[in-house]
Parts: structure tokens; C-alpha cells; sequence
């Protein structure tokens, strides 16, 4: 391993660093978070284990539609007491409420919690996204003179089925203002319509805006994490696809129509989508961490909030029609609604973001299609992309071995010119080395270079996979999150407070790769530069640590990785690589470059030279 290919390893290893470190909490929410979890895990099991007694009441209700309607149980002195009306689906249960119309709270059938996931108990509790009190969708628009927001309006209900309500707010005689919602089957769309009467002078140039908010509730194993990738997401008609900060508090002022906003955490979302965009003047998307002493801090995400301008048509019978989405954060469940919303998944940018789109996630997808297990199609998809890089590795392991080849006269070159005076000479002497023997040092940093993206790339696909969501395989309860082999009762900073065995398999290996390829390296320390097998040898050590707490599906792809690797290397260097035949062909070379004896020198070599009169010249002259 010569020392380019140790400087891009190096290399690597700084870009995960720097990923590592932007995706990492904070040092004061991580510490909090480590204190507050098991508090949180606490308060979880006990209101779970007294779900019956607390829970509201589910009562039928006395409509000819069957309708199951929730008796809500309403302690504050500023909210009128009514119940919560409750449809479904085959995708979801929706609880409404006749206090602004509106949705209170959703389930979602087909999946559950991390909690719950855990219990084995053979039985699929709905994960609820978010609670009654969580979240709010209405309306403000000036009436008269009178500005009025329809979440703190009484509505009647005005028609309902089992798969769809209406609920009406009468302003005045003539004018009213009706929500309806449309639960149909098969999709994770909702359907959403807000109809004006009589408004046709109120609504004229004048903002119509949907304040609408949401906070979701933790669901998944790891919270920190699932915090750390929730954000605000939204696609300008223009300008395309944006987000807000996931780091901190954002917010943004629209800049174009926006053609839809989306609430979005680690593994599902709810995407807000108007037939006709909403308008640039009054849009504005925040979001916001809890403090903490806020209650919600250790048992939900942020707070989304957003107040979108509607595009209302001037007319008395004015008509707004949404499709709102609550669902997982499936790529193919996503992209199958032809919106874009798929743009929502952190697969990276650029080049990296192609890769995962257009490589990794089919390839992965046809794999689980066989009927394949999780762990055998990571397998699987590890071992292609391995063989589809192997002609890379074949040549940086040449390269590698030719470097090694030179090392003596290297070392030589070194000896004889050894004051900084003579480095243009050295350099000279070394480019001649390097074109008779056919070698070079770029060689086997380009290669390696290659490899970046794909390394980059999964590194973002795996902790975005939804496919990987309590998945379990080996000892990995769920792979999308870390595994755990020991709580240590205690959490180390920077490490955690438990042992992920995923983790000290793939830095393991990584060790073991380091040594396979430390007697390819071919480069003498130089002076006051840092011992590169030293911090080779440092890497897998670091890893253990930048991967304690991430998706242990990630772990056991690059585990496996690594393992291939060894073997790929083990075979080329016993099998397919003779050195001392390609020592003797490098001799040949060197035979052919310099004909009866005479070095050639190349047009680069000649301005070296040059270089290195001129600035000789220039020192005489001082």
C-alpha cells in the first residue's frame, strides 16, 4: 500500500469523520438525551400498561354509518368539551374533531413503535403518528372586518359516511366555511377539500392562509436520531425540491408557489399537496427544537408549523382541494404518487444521491422481491458491488505492488539528494523513475478515489432505508437502528451506553484489512510527517466509535465489505499477481524506455529542469 493510497484512505476516513460529526447531535442534547431516555422509556411503559384506564372510551355512535366516536376527555377551561369522531381505513384510523373541524390525531395500522415491535407479543398495535392536542389544521380569513381562525370554531357535522365527514362552521346568515375529508382505500392519501359560501367579497385580493401544525411523537428506538433527521421538507414550483435545517431551528419565507410541504421524520411523513400551488406572499415553514424544560422534549420530535397561502378562485361557491399523505418513508411507496415526494429521503447529493437512486436502492429492491432475506440481501448487494469494484481494487493492489517494487530506489533517491535545495532535482529524478518503470503514485489514489461515492453513498442509504425498519437478523433487533449485545448501564461520551457487536465486527475487520495491506506500503516515513500506519491503524478504532449509535444494517454492509476485501486482496496477491514476474517486466520496460542507455526525458521533465535553473539563478543573483 503505497502512500497515495494510504492519503485517500486517509482520506475517507476524514469525510466520514466530518459526516459523522454533522450527524451527530450536539454535545448538550446528547447528554441530555442519554439523562432523559430512560426517563422517557418509563413514562412510555407506564402509560402503556395503563392504557385501559386511561384511554379514552370508544363509544358507537347512533349515526346509521356506524361511525365509532371517541368520548374525549377535555380538562382545559378554554376548550369546549366534544367528542373526537373516528374513521378508517385499510391504511389508517383518523380521529376528527368538531372544535375546528379538524384531524386530532392518526394511527397508522400496518406498522407500531419501537415500543411495541419489542414486546413479541404477536399482536400489531397501530402506531399513532400524532395525539389529540399534537396537532391542528384551519383556516384565518377576514370576515367583516373580523379576522376569525377556524381551530378555535365550533363545526357541525354536516354529512358523514364510514369513509368520509363533512363539518361546517356557519360564520353568518349565508356564509360558511366546510371541511371535508375522504378516507378511499389502497393509498396513503387522504383526501382534504375546504369549501367558502357567500365569501365571494371577503375572499378577494385578501390572504387566505392554512395554519397548519404538527408535532410528531417518538416512534422509533434511537430518539435522538429520529429528532436529528426530522425537518420540514417542500418542493417550490420552479425552483424545485428544499428543506429546513435539521440541525436546529429554521424557518423560510417562500420564495416561489410551493406545490407541496411535507412533515418529516426518520421513517414516515405527512405531505401536504394543493391541486393548485400554494401562493409565495404570507407562505412561511418553521420548525422548532423543545427546550428543555418543555414537557413534549422526551416524548415528541419538533414542532412543524406552517402558515400556506391558498390559492382561493373569487367566486361564492370557491372550492380548495388537497391530497394530504400519511405514510412511511418508502421509496417506491413514494415515488409511485409521481409528485416527487421521494426527493423527501436523505440519499445524498449530487453524484451520491444518483447512485443510491438509480443503483443501489433497485438492486436492493430486487434482491427482497426474490423473497430473500434482510440479511442475505445485504449480503447479496455487498457481494455485487464488490465484484463490480474488483478490476478497481486489482489495480490499486498493482499499483501497490509496483510502488513496493521501487521502494529501494526511492530510498536511494532520498540519500542522494537529501537538502531542500535539491528538491526540484529529486522531483526530476523521480518522474524519470516513475515513467521507465511504468509506475505511479497517482495510480493508486485514482482508484481508490473511485470507490468515494459508492462508500459515500450507502452510507447515506442504509440509515434512509425503510426496508430496514424492524427488520431483525442475527442478534439486530431492528436494522435500522444500532444492535446491542450489552447495556453498559451507564453512557460513555462519544460512545454510548451500550456495545454494538456489528460495530466491533466491521472495526475488526477493518483491522485485520489494515494488516493484509501493510506490507504493500512502500513509502519511508519522511521527517515531521505523521506515521501513517499508526493512524491506519487508529481508524478502526475511531469507527468504533462513529458507529456505536448508528443503523447496524450500516455496520454489518461495511462488515461484510471489508471481509470481501480481504479475500479479493488475499487471492490477487497469491493467485493472479506474481511480483517478481512484474519486477522483470518492469526492468524490461525500463530497457525499452532508455534504448542503449540514454534517458529520455519528457517535455514536463524539461520544464521542471527549467524551473529549477531559473530558480538557481535567481539565488546566485541574492
Amino acid at each position: 500500500m503505497d502512500r497515495n493510497t494510504i492519503v485517500g484512505l486517509v482520506l475517507i476516513a476524514a469525510i466520514l469523520s466530518v459526516f459523522s460529526i454533522f450527524n451527530q447531535p450536539s454535545e448538550e442534547e446528547r447528554k441530555e438525551s442519554q439523562r432523559k431516555e430512560m426517563v422517557a422509556s418509563k413514562e412510555a411503559a407506564k402509560a402503556e400498561s395503563n392504557k385501559d384506564t386511561t384511554k379514552p372510551k370508544i363509544e358507537k355512535s347512533d349515526d346509521s354509518s356506524d361511525v365509532d366516536t371517541i368520548i374525549a376527555d377535555k380538562t382545559k377551561a378554554d376548550t369546549v368539551s366534544l367528542d373526537l369522531i373516528r374513521l378508517e381505513n385499510d391504511k389508517f384510523i383518523v380521529d376528527f374533531n368538531p372544535k375546528g373541524g379538524q384531524i386530532a390525531s392518526l394511527y397508522l395500522k400496518e406498522y407500531e413503535t419501537f415500543y411495541n415491535y419489542q414486546k413479541k407479543d404477536g399482536k400489531l398495535t397501530p402506531l399513532q403518528l400524532f395525539a389529540d392536542g399534537d396537532a391542528s389544521n384551519g383556516v384565518t380569513i377576514s370576515v367583516a372586518g373580523r379576522e376569525i381562525n377556524t381551530t378555535s370554531e365550533v363545526f357541525e357535522v354536516s354529512k358523514k359516511s364510514k369513509k368520509a365527514i363533512s363539518f361546517t362552521h356557519m360564520i353568518e346568515p349565508g356564509k360558511s366555511i366546510t371541511f371535508s375529508y375522504t378516507l378511499p382505500n389502497k393509498t396513503y392519501n387522504l383526501g382534504f377539500d375546504i369549501d367558502f359560501k357567500g365569501l365571494k367579497d371577503d375572499i378577494g385580493n385578501k390572504k387566505i392562509q392554512l395554519n397548519w401544525q404538527t408535532a410528531f411523537k417518538k416512534t422509533e428506538r434511537l430518539f435522538s436520531e429520529q429528532r436529528r433527521v426530522s425537518t420540514v421538507c417542500y418542493k417550490y414550483q420552479d425552483e424545485g425540491f428544499s428543506y429546513l435545517s435539521e440541525m436546529g431551528d429554521d424557518d423560510e419565507e417562500a420564495e416561489d408557489k410551493l406545490e407541496w410541504v411535507a412533515y418529516k421524520q426518520s421513517y414516515f411523513s405527512s405531505i401536504l399537496n394543493p391541486k393548485t400551488p400554494f401562493l409565495k406572499e404570507g407562505t412561511k415553514l418553521v420548525t422548532k427544537n423543545y427546550s428543555d424544560t418543555d414537557k413534549r422534549r422526551n416524548t415528541h420530535l419538533k414542532d412543524y408549523s406552517s402558515d400556506l397561502t391558498l390559492n382561493v378562485p373569487k367566486s361564492d361557491d370557491a372550492t380548495v382541494e388537497f391530497d394530504w399523505f400519511f405514510g412511511p418513508n418508502d421509496y417506491e411507496e413514494l415515488k409511485s404518487y409521481g409528485e416527487g415526494y421521494d426527493d423527501i429521503l436523505n440519499f445524498g447529493w449530487g453524484l451520491f444521491r444518483w447512485i443510491n437512486v438509480y443503483a443501489v436502492q433497485p438492486l436492493f429492491n430486487g434482491l427482497l422481491g426474490t423473497g430473500l432475506g434482510i440479511g442475505l440481501a445485504i449480503f447479496l448487494l455487498t457481494l455485487i458491488l464488490k465484484l463490480v469494484l474488483m478490476p478497481v481494487q486489482w489495480k490499486m493492489y498493482v499499483s501497490s505492488a509496483k510502488m513496493k517494487i521501487l521502494k529501494p530506489e526511492i530510498e536511494e533517491l532520498n540519500k542522494k539528494f537529501p537538502d531542500k535545495a535539491d528538491a526540484m532535482k529529486k522531483q526530476t529524478e523521480m518522474m524519470s523513475l516513475y515513467k521507465e518503470s511504468g509506475a505511479s503514485p497517482l495510480a493508486g489514489c485514482l482508484p481508490m478515489l473511485i470507490q468515494m461515492p459508492i462508500l459515500l453513498a450507502v452510507f447515506r442509504f442504509f440509515p434512509s432505508a425503510f426496508e430496514l425498519r424492524q427488520r431483525n437478523f442475527l442478534w439486530a433487533e431492528d436494522l435500522s437502528s444500532y444492535d446491542s449485545i450489552l447495556e453498559l448501564g451507564m453512557s460513555i461520551p462519544f460512545y454510548g451506553d451500550h456495545v454494538s457487536l456489528f460495530t466491533l465486527l466491521m472495526a475488526g475487520t477493518t483491522l485485520v484489512y489494515t494488516f493484509v495491506n501493510s506490507g504493500q506500503m512502500s513509502t519511508p516515513q519522511q521527517p515531521g510527517m505523521p506515521n501513517m500506519k499508526i493512524i491506519m491503524y487508529l481508524f478502526p478504532i475511531m469507527m468504533i466509535f462513529f458507529f456505536n449509535n448508528y443503523s447496524s444494517g450500516l455496520s454489518y454492509y461495511y462488515f461484510i465489505s471489508t471481509l470481501f476485501s480481504i479475500v479479493i486482496a488475499l487471492s490477487i496477491k497469491k493467485f493472479f499477481v506474481d511480483e517478481d514476474k512484474l519486477k522483470e517486466k518492469m526492468a524490461a520496460r525500463k530497457v525499452t524506455v532508455n534504448g542503449k542507455g540514454k534517458k529520455t526525458k519528457s517535455k514536463f521533465q524539461e520544464r521542471l529542469e527549467q524551473m529549477q535553473k531559473a530558480q538557481q539563478d535567481k539565488m546566485k543573483k541574492r
